[in-house]
């Protein structure tokens, strides 16, 4: 059996770290993460099967999985109670052992026996109830329809997304005009007439009397608006009215149940004084909540599609198509699930490899950024392993299939599903409210009801209007509308500010936040390698950039473009492609030899010959380095730059530091959070000699450097022990990490891997916007608590008005008008200033 690294569970390799003791790791950054934190479960326990923490370690073998594992994106989630009722359907199907839904992903990860239930046949089965279930591998076929390029923009923008986003529209819009139409008896006779039975003024004695249902006027009167209340019932507040369903079913109240009681109660109350004739109808009511709160909703599900849409300039890492290539040189363009174990591919200089394998002959330059997180290329050269979703960046490769026929891009993305369907969802603040109020209210409701049947006689018809009207004005139906409103204005105001936040459990996860984890290339640095400084002869710096023009890793082209052409040559990109590259004019001057080494060049022009590298590759060609050039090379490693010896002939002459910069910012931001009381760590693939300039900050805890993407994740595992976590990162090999995180933040120059697995992403490069975040975050639990307090409003006008016993259709829309407004005018504040 292979022996596993004891942090993160990869293989070790016979070249890789020796640990002291009698573990074993895969690098010195997951000894570093083990010795530092202790131990922790591997990213193999994302198999284990849902419903309790694993506490697996990396040096033990995965626990076996029967069966297949599905994932299907659910449309229509968006609640605690949602997840409870999907993994209940799930899991009542024969052949499911186990289910794990997330709302806040929309996501859900089911264990089955696949001969025994089907995938289709979950989805249809978890299509149910106005969700609409679809397999997240299919997401990929809607691309041309969704345009979107990341999988999140492409399953929430689809075909399907958009009919479910159209039916909600249509169901506002059914509401509004059917509503607005009903609502004109009510503003024009009805409540003039109950204002005219209250105050004996003139301008409305014209109406007194105006609104009596006789025999016949009673018939008219119910069939038009027991028919036109209850379609918008039904119809606009399907959404509403199975909410409510759902949290009876599963014994959860929510808001959607406190809607749906006053709803409901308005349109029995208002069908029985109607028989009765009665003209205390409450009809208007339950349209205006039921049109209200359903609009709330739309407006919400608007916001959340315009924070996606802002995600489609974001790069896709995943490869589908493949190019086999057969003895005879001929090529073939085949989809990379139809190739076999053995197959072999040809990958051309700038394009991803398709999936992981072993290069067949000769050697190329590959960037592994992506998937390992190394800020630098490495040489590859026949035999070495090729990791699927890395980039050719110099010379083409032939790849053989390995027998897995998997791209690591792969295995990564199903680690991030696995790690988001596990993402459970937190209890909306208003829901907690919703529990509470709902046992009060229909508990106030029954007991007024009972007393005045059975202690003052009242008829069995009188004490259930009694009942109903206590729960009219009882329910605290405006928490429905509050909650929705300002999730809505919240994702505005951060999406204005250029973070894109996709559901409004984020901002509770945020406040709760104790220790935030950047990664370094790309999050906290630009990830772009520039010349900080060069020191050396113009003439050798000339013909290194001559050289370098044949390398291409992000040194040689940071070489290239700060010294090549400087006295008006051609343009580097043109030279680049030529054989016959020269640093002056005469014949002699051109490159004769040219080798790529894995730590630098080396070349011949002229009679001269010459050598760009590390101390290394010095010593192994036995070219001489003076004490001060060696002096200057520790240094410039000190602050986590890139020190380039340059020589010729033998011997040192001079140095070039390349440096991928920080990004302007980082340090007021970390800083912030420090002062927040927030534990700041710093976790990067990236060596450790590149990640001293972020030891000497105050702010930071730890800085782990070398982690390869399953160590980032078990090291998020073993940080949450300690409290909450967010992983701040930009790469596909952060997106395991980003999943894992409580909370995950993407930056707008990183993958489409990484933005899906983010719970926010940050649509430009501005690590100060993390701050933002938390700004935001504390705002809008401001504005929630505020709008949930004014909700209650309605409430004491309504109660009020029915202790006096004057709780009519007026007094009810006065205090919707006061309730609603309240809550407007608090929303439309600005949560920053």
């Amino acid at each position: 059996m292979t022996e596993k690294c004891s942090l993160c569970g990869r293989p070790i390799q016979p070249s890789t770290f020796e640990a002291p003791g009698d573990r074993g790791f895969c690098s010195s950054g997951c000894y570093d993460v083990y010795t530092t934190l202790g131990a922790v479960g591997s990213l193999d326990d994302t198999q284990s099967p849902p419903g309790g923490e694993s506490t697996q370690t990396g040096d033990a073998d995965p626990p076996e999985r029967d069966g297949s594992r599905t994932f299907l994106r659910i449309d229509g989630m968006y609640s605690a109670t949602c997840e409870a009722y999907l993994e209940s359907v799930a899991e009542s199907q024969a052949g499911v052992t186990a289910a794990e839904a997330s709302y806040v992903t929309e996501t859900i990860r089911i264990d089955h026996d696949l001969e025994t239930v089907s995938k289709d046949t979950l989805r249809d089965a978890l299509s149910t109830l106005g969700y609409t279930a679809y397999l997240r591998d299919d997401a990929s076929t809607e691309a041309d329809t969704a345009g979107g390029t990341t999988r999140r923009s492409r399953e929430m923008g689809g075909i399907r997304k958009r009919r479910d986003d159209q039916l909600l529209g249509m169901r506002y819009s059914v509401g509004f005009l059917f509503g607005a139409f009903l609502l004109v008896p009510y503003v024009a006779i009805l409540y003039p007439a109950q204002l005219a039975s209250i105050f004996d003024w003139q301008a409305l004695a014209i109406f007194e009397g105006a609104f009596r249902l006789d025999s016949q006027g009673a018939f008219v009167f119910l069939r038009l608006y027991f028919v036109m209340t209850g379609i918008i019932l039904v119809f606009t507040g399907l959404p509403v009215l199975r909410g409510a369903y759902i949290s009876l079913k599963m014994r959860r109240p929510n808001t959607d149940l406190l809607v749906a009681i006053t709803a409901v109660s308005a349109y029995l109350y208002s069908t029985a004084a109607v028989i009765l004739g009665q003209n205390d109808i409450f009809y208007d009511l339950a349209i205006v909540v039921t049109a209200a709160v359903t609009a709330m909703v739309f407006y919400e599900s608007s916001i959340k599609q315009r924070a996606l849409n802002r995600l489609t300039e974001l790069t896709i890492s995943q490869v589908e198509q493949a190019r086999t290539y057969d003895a005879d040189g001929t090529t073939q363009d085949v989809r990379v699930e139809d190739l076999e174990a053995g197959d072999v591919v040809l990958v051309r200089q700038g394009e991803r490899v398709p999936v992981d394998g072993e290069l067949v002959e000769d050697s190329c330059t590959v960037d592994e950024a992506i998937v390992t997180g190394e800020s630098l290329p490495v040489v590859k050269r026949a035999g070495d392993d090729v990791i699927g979703g890395s980039i050719v960046t110099d010379g083409a490769a032939l790849v053989r299939v390995g027998p897995d026929v998997t791209s690591s891009i792969d295995r990564i993305t199903t680690a991030v599903w696995d790690l988001q369907s596990a993402t459970h969802g937190v209890q909306r603040h208003a829901d907690q409210l919703a529990s509470y109020a709902v046992f009060l209210v229909v508990g106030a409701a029954v007991t007024v009801g009972s007393v005045g049947a059975l202690a003052f006689g009242m008829a069995p018809p009188d004490a259930a209007l009694l009942a109903l009207l206590v729960l009219l004005a009882g329910s605290p139906w405006a928490l429905g509308l509050a909650t929705p409103l300002s999730v809505a204005k919240s994702l505005s105001s951060a999406l204005r500010r250029g973070i894109i936040i996709f559901d409004e459990t984020v901002f509770e996860r945020l406040r709760d936040v104790d220790i935030v984890v950047f990664d370094k290339t790309g999050t906290l640095t630009t990830g772009e390698m520039e010349v900080i400084e060069a020191d050396a002869p113009p003439e050798l710096l000339d013909a290194v950039a001559a050289l370098e023009q044949r390398a291409s890793h992000p040194a040689a082209n940071a070489i290239v473009t700060a010294f090549a052409g400087r006295d008006g040559g051609d343009d580097t990109e043109d030279q680049s492609d030529s054989a016959d590259d020269a640093v002056g004019t005469e014949g002699d001057n051109r490159i004769r030899e040219f080798t790529n080494h894995r730590s630098g060049i080396e070349g011949v022009i002229g009679d001269t010959s010459y050598l760009v590298g590390n101390l290394e590759l010095f010593a192994e060609q036995g070219w001489t380095v003076d004490d001060d050039i060696r002096s200057r090379v520790t240094d410039a490693q000190g602050f986590g730059q890139l020190p380039v010896v340059i020589g010729r002939d033998g011997a040192a002459e001079g140095l070039i530091v390349v440096g991928d910069e920080p990004r302007d910012g980082w340090d007021d931001t970390v800083s912030r959070l420090g002062e927040r009381g927030t534990e700041v760590v710093v976790l990067t693939g990236d060596d450790e000699e590149a990640t001293d300039f972020f030891k000497r900050h105050d702010a930071v805890t730890h800085v782990f450097a070398t982690v390869p993407p399953e160590g980032k994740t078990a090291t998020i595992r073993r940080l949450k022990s300690d409290g909450q976590v967010a992983m701040v990162g930009d790469g596909t090999n952060d997106a395991p990490a980003l999943a894992a995180a409580d909370l995950g933040i993407s930056l707008g120059g990183g993958t489409a891997l990484a933005a899906d697995a983010a719970d926010i992403a940050i649509v430009d490069n501005d690590i100060r916007s993390v701050e933002t975040a938390f700004d935001l975050a504390g705002a809008a639990r401001r504005r929630v608590k505020q709008n949930n307090l004014l909700a209650f409003s309605y409430n004491g006008i309504a109660l009020a008005a029915l202790a006096v016993g004057f709780f009519n259709p007026l007094t009810a829309a006065a205090a919707v008008i006061a309730g609603g407004g309240l809550i407007a005018v608090n929303t439309r504040r600005k949560l920053l200033g």
